[in-house]
């Protein structure tokens, strides 16, 4: 028996509103900090100075500074300064794939600066699988709801061949 085009449509209708209300439901799951998350940084130490590989942010009298090649300089030093992390119970052993250059994770090096403190430390930081390794050697998880904000927008640059 063939459906008619009032059924179709009402077939169209209600796979949209069962699709819109899972993807919503998606979405609230997701923004919310997992239990176990702890503030990285609190009001007793905050965050005064961060640099990522070449890029860095510092705190200056009343706003954050940055690197002048980083465009979201306030939304990604906050999203820094009010990072959540969750301690991983064991270490991570990525596989030492030596010729397998794409599978590899790559970390990028996190030097954080703390106020009060005199020497900053040195963390591992890998985007893609959102993980930050401490300078012990503990390992911490990112929550997915903060991982895009932890990576700066940078202003792109011509290649110029001489």
């Amino acid at each position: 028996m063939a459906l008619s085009r009032k059924k179709w449509n009402n077939i169209i209708i209600l796979a949209s509103i069962m699709m819109i209300s899972i993807l919503t439901l998606l979405d609230k799951q997701t923004a919310k900090l997992p239990d176990d998350a702890q503030p990285l940084f609190d009001d007793n130490s905050p965050l005064v100075q961060l640099q990522l590989d070449t890029l860095w942010l510092n705190k200056g009298s009343k706003v954050w500074q940055c690197h002048p090649d980083v465009l979201n300089c306030q939304s990604w030093a906050k999203a820094w300064s009010e990072i959540h992390l969750s301690a991983l119970a064991q270490s991570i052993d990525f596989p030492a794939a030596i010729d397998d250059h794409l599978n590899k994770p790559r970390a990028q090096r996190l030097v954080i600066q703390i106020a009060d403190k005199q020497q900053p430390q040195l963390w591992q930081f890998y985007p893609k699988q959102g993980l930050l390794e401490s300078p012990a050697e503990n390992w911490y998880l990112i929550p997915p709801s903060q991982r895009e904000a932890l990576s700066p927008i940078i202003r792109a640059k011509a290649l110029i061949d001489h």
